[in-house]
């Protein structure tokens, strides 16, 4: 298990950054992520004006776009503001969120006390960690006491005895939009969900381990460490055919309750 003994901090400095998946020219969930850029920028940098018009500025770039990734960037200048970027990648249609969900090999990372509730726009560690480990493999995250915490670009869930498992948005993982639809859906189909501390033992057990990110919609995963872990029954198929399902119909744009 790959350890890192002191947390190194994000550089706040870099600002925060949101990710949204457009398609067919409409930024999915837009309002979710705006709701949660927003509670960042107030907790990070009090005092400074949000941008205005930035939810105009990502449909109108959304809508030239089609199809594709558009990542928000907002720091903070000398001048004591706060400055946004937009960036836009067409994303083809077999990168698209499948409604069969692709599967992963994980690793562990242990950082003591998570990387917290803001989506960071720097990345140095994780984007070390995942040069490591090449393509095909992701970093999951646990704490200095064997909690799972999230993944390196995604929330983590698990199925037990038919319950649908994900950690706690208590400070330590990014409250993740996928992640607060998929519980939403899932409850919506009649599946079981708790969020509670998860160890690595439950995992090993687990009759399923997947991911959920706002790009990639649910990724199945297979491996922890080497070890393989269940990939019996059907939660994680179901959830990502309703997730993609609710998507492209647009039917969770509004801000998830969870």
């Amino acid at each position: 298990m790959a350890a890192v003994p002191a947390r190194p901090r994000p550089d706040r400095e870099q600002g925060v950054i949101e990710t949204l998946l457009v398609l067919d020219g409409r930024p999915v969930q837009a309002d979710a992520h705006l709701a949660r850029l927003g509670a960042s920028l107030r907790a990070l940098f009090p005092g400074r004006e949000a941008p205005r018009g930035l939810a105009r500025a990502i449909g109108a770039r959304a809508r030239h776009l089609g199809r594709g990734r558009l990542r928000v960037t907002v720091a903070p200048t000398a001048a004591d503001e706060l400055a946004v970027e937009i960036e836009t990648t067409g994303i083809d249609h077999e990168r698209v969120p499948p409604l069969v969900p692709p599967s992963i090999d994980a690793h562990s990372l242990v950082l003591r006390g998570g990387l917290g509730g803001h989506k960071w726009a720097d990345r140095t560690l994780l984007d070390q960690e995942q040069a490591r480990l090449g393509d095909g493999a992701v970093s999951l995250i646990f704490d200095w006491d064997g909690a799972l915490l999230e993944a390196s670009r995604a929330n983590a869930f698990a199925v037990l005895g038919g319950t649908l498992l994900t950690p706690p948005a208590d400070g330590r993982i990014l409250p993740g939009i996928a992640r607060a639809c998929a519980l939403e859906v899932a409850a919506e189909a009649g599946i079981e969900t708790r969020e509670t501390e998860i160890c690595r033992e439950s995992l090993v057990v687990a009759d399923e381990v997947f991911l959920t990110g706002s790009l990639r919609g649910v990724e199945r995963v297979l491996t922890l460490d080497g070890t393989a872990l269940g990939t019996g029954g059907e939660v994680t198929a179901r959830v990502a055919g309703e997730l993609w399902r609710a998507w492209t119909r647009g039917g969770l744009d509004r801000v998830p309750r969870r």
